[in-house]
């Protein structure tokens, strides 16, 4: 994982880095060998998470929802080391910086890709995504970061949704995170998210941790 300096991913300053690694000589050796060349390589598990946290942070702050929990699926990736790896076209390499990628309304009518790079501060990752989503909404191109591995998410808050699947044939393996409307009731505000991986990145054990990782960081979060 990449080396943090006074709390803040040093690699948000610096450009990033992407490498082929041998995958007989990594943690993920046999996982390869299995499921590199599966049809089907993507597994998909479905968690509620309570959200009501960020939205009272946003209620304070002004802070955008769905900025604040790409926030914390960033922070919660950013501490596992199976979200440096990558599988693709048959090799798996390692990245040393991470950014979450969001689907943006465009200004023709369509949708955009916007990859905002992680951050440990929330307030410098929020301006960024507020910078970036902007300009691809004005701009009506896609931002790509080439030398970050991109957690792709996608909201979909026009409706309540149980779960989502997304590509299961393995032409987009990145991680992938998906939710529509959160629940309110009196006590607390839930919402059911979606998380689709290839196995050859992690297995179910892995994405449980992350996703116990994320409603970790959204019960800590200040604000």
């Amino acid at each position: 994982m990449p080396q943090k300096i006074g709390g803040i991913n040093k690699y948000s300053y610096l450009c990033g880095m992407k490498i082929e690694i041998q995958p007989q000589e990594s943690n993920r050796a046999e996982a390869f060998k299995m499921w590199m060349s599966s049809p089907q390589p993507m597994v998909t598990l479905v968690k509620t998470l309570d959200v009501s946290r960020l939205v009272k942070v946003g209620k304070r702050t002004g802070m955008k929802f769905n900025m604040l929990l790409c926030w914390c699926i960033g922070k919660a990736a950013s501490e596992m080391e199976a979200f440096y790896l990558l599988p693709e076209e048959g090799k798996l390499f390692r990245y040393d910086r991470l950014a979450v990628n969001v689907i943006v309304d465009n200004c023709k009518g369509g949708i955009s890709t916007c990859d905002v790079p992680f951050t440990d501060d929330l307030s410098q990752f929020n301006q960024q995504y507020l910078q970036l989503t902007q300009q691809v909404a004005e701009s009506c191109e896609n931002m790509e970061r080439k030398d970050c591995m991109i957690v792709g998410t996608s909201a979909m808050p026009q409706t309540e949704l149980d779960g989502i699947v997304n590509q299961y044939c393995g032409i987009f393996n990145n991680p992938f995170l998906a939710w529509g409307k959160y629940r309110q009731s009196w006590f607390k505000t839930m919402l059911p998210v979606s998380f689709q991986f290839h196995h050859v990145q992690m297995d179910g054990g892995h994405a449980a941790r992350f996703l116990e990782g994320v409603q970790q960081t959204i019960n800590q979060l200040k604000g």
